[in-house]
């Protein structure tokens, strides 16, 4: 039923660009809202991406995204149907090749090529793009990327990330305009090329939906699995429901559909990573002895969630036995929930002060401890990143588990002679056979995928605050677009470490970039570049056929 899913991922590269581009225009130009995600060439000195001041972090990301580049861009249009809780879905991932010199980190290969990322249809194939300033009056017109956000901008449509500061640095660098010095500078072009609203998944998980974790994987299946059992129980309200365009004859080729199994146990009695548990990150990689498998992350969650709630109801119906008052009762109830909300999010949320970088950004050697979560592994999708949100770096100390496993079985032959070697040769099957599960259990980190998934967390989410806010919205006359949305997580983009989010508003003390001023001008026009959102004229919607 729901509970399981194809999603077909339309693959543009350089042979079908053109193509394509009147159906990639005419999605983002009829869509409800729009959600992206990068794969990137790498991201510099980590620990600077995660400096206490934020103006600091922002410098870091505006040196990586002024010198690295995006790789792969992952667009999924979303668009609302009548009955308000139904959607139409386009998905598009297209491989990008910038045309200019830029680093690439190897510990960035090493993981995308481990995920399933062909470089070399990247090299022959990728569309190209120039980064910074508008070079040669391409952007408002023209096949090209810079063009097509151009009109994603034109479009007027929330924008959806998750973890989505760096995606939002690289999007403004790469498509855009040279990314402006100043932080309030950056949001402050920001607030006017997104009118409807930039919202953060990320953000929305923890702060929102208040998950057990929040890394992009994890919150995609527990999103799934509650909207399906919601269904599933036949249970009143309104429930999440994706419908997707159906491709045929020559555009078939161009898909790739992916596969979304409902969540189940894997098969045999495993221990879960504890790290990757709570980060979507671990230092040993494919070769950590533990599970990665967030299916089973998610169900052990649940297990121990009903577990907390049995024991509640026993000393609930226990301080009723003594006597307590149903109010007193109810209070402390709340307090012991409030507190273990608290636990479980400072628990998720804090590094292990230990667990610092190197000062060159690199992960410390596996013998001195294991290396933090990196601004990309929080990053949502981000579980997309060069080293990404779902899955860690695959750097591994040298002879870790697998190996041992071989030494032990060894010793364990005795003198079988045949037998002692058919056993090493079975422990090395099963030992490769465990990390390249470990590798799918991370899945491919395809952009295209990844923006699917932080659109679901963010169309399920405005499901649910719908619901909550069913009477209000009786009354309200519902004149702006942005007001469907989550108000809640409205300009808020998650800050790793940070109790509070970076907002995306423009400052008193703040002017908008000159470049930005610029491109407006292309974008609108210049006798409508000042003009405020209501007073402008909706984009066309007619672009080619699907």
């Amino acid at each position: 039923m729901t509970s399981s899913m194809v999603v077909p991922v339309v693959d543009v590269q350089n042979d079908n660009f053109r193509e394509l581009w009147p159906a990639m225009v005419l999605a983002i130009r009829t869509c409800s809202f729009v959600a992206m995600d990068t794969e990137l060439s790498g991201l510099g000195n980590r620990k600077a991406l995660l400096a206490e001041s934020i103006e600091d972090r922002y410098k870091a990301i505006c040196q990586a995204a002024r010198s690295r580049s995006i790789l792969s861009l992952g667009v999924a249009c979303f668009k609302r149907l009548e009955d308000k809780d139904s959607y139409l879905v386009q998905v598009f991932n297209l491989t990008l090749l910038c045309s200019e010199e830029y680093v690439i980190e190897p510990q960035s290969v090493r993981f995308l090529v481990q995920h399933g990322f062909d470089f070399n249809k990247q090299y022959a194939q990728g569309v190209p793009y120039c980064k910074g300033n508008n070079k040669g009056g391409t952007d408002s017109q023209g096949v090209s990327v810079r063009s097509l956000f151009t009109e994603l901008l034109r479009a007027r449509r929330p924008l959806v990330l998750h973890n989505g500061l760096i995606d939002m640095a690289f999007l403004y660098q790469c498509f855009y305009a040279h990314l402006p010095e100043r932080l309030a500078t950056f949001t402050a072009d920001l607030s006017e090329m997104f009118p409807a609203g930039v919202y953060d998944t990320k953000y929305a998980s923890e702060f929102e939906l208040r998950l057990t974790a929040s890394y992009l994987e994890y919150a995609y299946k527990k999103c799934k699995l509650d909207n399906s059992r919601g269904v599933e129980a036949g249970a009143g309200g309104r429930h999440l429901l994706v419908d997707f365009c159906r491709y045929g004859g020559h555009m078939s080729s161009y898909v790739d559909y992916r596969a979304c199994p409902a969540v189940a146990p894997p098969p045999g009695q495993q221990e879960v990573c504890q790290r990757f548990s709570a980060f979507g990150w671990c230092p040993n990689g494919s070769q950590c002895p533990s599970s990665h498998d967030t299916d089973l992350i998610l169900l052990q969650d649940e297990a121990l969630r009903q577990d907390k709630r049995s024991k509640r109801k026993r000393k609930r119906d226990k301080r009723k036995g003594g006597g307590t008052g149903a109010g007193g009762a109810a209070a402390e109830e709340e307090k012991e929930q409030d507190e273990e909300q608290r636990e479980s999010k400072i628990s998720h949320m804090e590094l292990d002060p230990a667990d610092t970088p190197t000062q060159d950004g690199s992960p410390r050697d596996p013998a001195a401890g294991a290396a933090p979560p990196a601004p990309e592994e929080e990053h949502a999708g981000n579980g997309s990143h060069a080293l990404s949100d779902g899955v860690a770096d695959e750097t591994a100390p040298t002879g870790t588990a697998v190996g041992g496993e071989d030494e032990k079985v060894s010793v364990a032959g005795g003198d079988g002679g045949d037998d002692n070697c058919e056993s090493v040769a079975a422990a090395k099957a099963a030992a490769a056979e465990e990390a390249n599960r470990k590798r799918l259990e991370g899945g491919t980190h395809r952009a295209g995928f990844d923006a699917f998934m932080t659109a679901y967390i963010f169309a399920y989410a405005c499901t649910l605050d719908a619901k909550d806010r069913k009477e209000d919205r009786k009354e309200e006359k519902e004149e702006k677009e942005e007001e469907q949305w989550l108000p809640a997580c409205h300009n808020k983009v998650y800050l790793s470490g940070k109790a509070a989010p970076l907002h995306i508003v423009k400052s008193s003390f703040a002017k908008s970039s000159k470049a930005h001023s610029l491109k407006m001008e292309l974008v609108w026009g210049r006798s409508l570049a000042g003009t405020p959102l209501a007073a402008r004229p909706p984009p066309p919607q007619g672009a080619g056929g699907q």
